[in-house]
């Protein structure tokens, strides 16, 4: 995945990249808690995903819609999270330069929760979990803000950075689409929300007072959007909302870990 590194290397000299660090170390911070706590460092079971915080229809559309962040963070074993990681290290690094960090921010976890829903919407008896949906938001984010030109004035851009970044979701989206257990309505949720953050962003060059207008607008829309959505899935899922599980779920045989990625 060249796009993001493509980025980076174009548009900057001494980088500093603390939000996408912080990111990757949260995300492998829960995985090494989850080995110590018994889960298996390859393939740690639904049940275990679930017990720290997975997504997981019972229980999310009952009301425990933290899960719809947590699972950003929760993967199934070390080389789930070690595609995952390396995707959002070189996204992460070039959206830190190019967006900003709020910016980054909220098109991550604004994607991320989104992908949530989408994924625990379409295949609510799954336990899904990853931070597939937020790098698929980082990287329509990206290319939405890039082609609409709002990127600082003084960064040169890699002419090729459009191309690699739909080469990217174009050729994951064909791997999530032909590998059983992957939940690609999460990758594609995530992916259509990130694009219309970036979007919807403030360009770089806007002044300070009508940035922050801008962005304040766009963390308005991006709260009444994922409210609804969540409403909706639990609308729409309303057999599903009224089954309560015990708190040690028991998944049936035919049920299968689905990664975000």
């Amino acid at each position: 995945m060249d796009a993001g590194r493509a980025a980076v290397q174009e548009t900057s000299k001494s980088p500093s990249f603390p939000v996408t660090i912080g990111l990757i170390a949260a995300n492998t911070l829960v995985l090494a808690i989850m080995v110590l706590r018994g889960a298996s460092l390859f393939l740690p079971t639904p049940q275990q995903a679930i017990a720290f915080g997975a997504d997981f229809g019972p229980l999310t559309l009952n009301g425990q819609w933290w899960r719809l962040v947590t699972s950003m963070f929760v993967h199934f074993g070390i080389i789930h999270i070690g595609l995952n990681m390396w995707c959002l290290w070189n996204l992460g690094r070039a959206a830190e330069i190019l967006m900003g960090r709020f910016s980054y921010l909220l098109a991550y976890f604004a994607s991320g929760i989104f992908g949530s829903i989408a994924g625990v919407y379409w295949q609510p008896m799954a336990a899904g979990a990853g931070a597939s949906g937020a790098i698929f938001g980082m990287a329509g984010a990206l290319f939405t803000f890039v082609y609409r030109k709002k990127t600082p004035a003084h960064l040169q851009i890699n002419k090729k950075m459009l191309s690699s970044l739909g080469t990217f979701i174009f050729y994951n989206l064909v791997i999530g689409a032909s590998i059983p257990g992957i939940s690609n309505a999460a990758h594609v949720g995530g992916l259509v929300m990130g694009a219309v953050v970036g979007a919807l962003l403030p360009a770089a060059s806007a002044s300070e007072s009508a940035r922050r207008t801008r962005l304040s607008l766009v963390v308005a829309f991006c709260a009444a959007s994922l409210f609804a959505s969540a409403v909706a899935a639990k609308h729409l899922r309303s057999s599903v909302a009224k089954f309560r599980p015990q708190l040690r779920v028991t998944l049936a045989d035919t049920d299968r870990p689905t990664a975000k990625t």
